[in-house]
């Protein structure tokens, strides 16, 4: 997989610009995402009783974890592959982080409770 080396991220001669706008777009909005994550408490705390909270929806401290756990997974991997991203180059930081991100929704969609949401 050449096309990932660091070397492959100079531009040649020709190349189309307008390329890039939607590449950032993509990875900011990537990396944005879990500021989103504060429009989904409400509808976690409201999966059985739709209109208000039953007896056996997740509470808001319980759903708030989540939050928490990403934020510090999202502090914890730009301090620790921050270097590593300068030494290989930004196409294949970016082919992992697209692999972890892809990875963290299947594990979420295929999960049946918080604590397996946390601990996979």
């Amino acid at each position: 997989m050449k096309f990932l080396d660091r070397e492959a991220t100079i531009a040649k001669p020709g190349f189309n610009r307008w390329l890039v706008p939607p590449a950032a777009l993509a990875v900011h909005l990537a990396i944005g995402q879990i500021y989103a994550y504060s429009v989904f408490n409400a509808p976690l705390t409201k999966l059985i009783g739709i209109t208000e909270s039953a007896a056996g929806d997740w509470k808001l401290t319980t759903v708030g974890w989540i939050f928490s756990i990403a934020l510090a997974m999202l502090g914890a991997s730009a301090a620790l592959f921050g270097t590593w991203m300068e030494r290989v180059g930004p196409r294949k930081a970016m082919f992992v982080a697209a692999c972890c991100f892809s990875l963290g929704f299947f594990l979420c969609r295929h999960s049946a409770s918080v604590r397996i949401i946390c601990f996979s």
